[in-house]
């Protein structure tokens, strides 16, 4: 199985959700699930993994078997030079065990540009991968359900995150 995941705060809480399907292409999700999280870290620019890994840990411990990749809203890397982000600081804490596919709506200032993906429209999405082959990933991500920008399973986790 493949985890979508998105993570959305409010009031010092936060809700972790995900999405779970079997295929890249799937367009309905097999299961979804939420963890709610009383006490967060506060943000910290340039190190927002620390405040989001918590969140998707607590996520992860709900599962009965781990996914064979998650898929999460931000950088996996953040340049082309081996800067890790959110999705490289979780495949490192999970041992590099499960792939981590990073799937972000902005570019970071050294984001390559190889790690754009158009998808229903000009803006790019940029999608890096820890554990995975980077093209691979990208075509993954090409390839997931839904004509807009933004593929429907991962507007699913978003809006499970915030609640919906």
């Amino acid at each position: 199985m493949i985890l979508a995941t998105d993570v959305h705060y409010f009031d010092g809480r936060a809700r972790a959700a995900g999405v779970l399907f079997a295929d890249w292409s799937d367009a309905l999700a097999a299961a979804t699930l939420t963890a709610d999280i009383d006490a967060v870290a506060d943000y910290q620019p340039g190190a927002f993994y620390r405040r989001e890994l918590p969140c998707l840990a607590a996520l992860l411990a709900k599962l009965d078997a781990p996914p064979e990749c998650i898929v999460v809203d931000g950088h996996a890397w953040l340049d082309g030079a081996g800067r890790p982000g959110l999705g490289a600081q979780l495949w490192e804490s999970l041992q590099r065990r499960i792939a981590v596919v990073g799937v972000a709506k902005t570019r970071f200032v050294d984001t390559p540009a190889e790690a754009e993906v158009l998808r229903g429209g000009a803006r790019p999405l940029y999608v890096t991968a820890a554990g995975m082959e980077p093209a691979l990933a990208r075509a993954a991500v090409a390839r997931m359900a839904g004509a807009h920008r933004l593929p429907d399973l991962l507007k699913q986790a978003d809006r499970l995150a915030r609640g919906g």
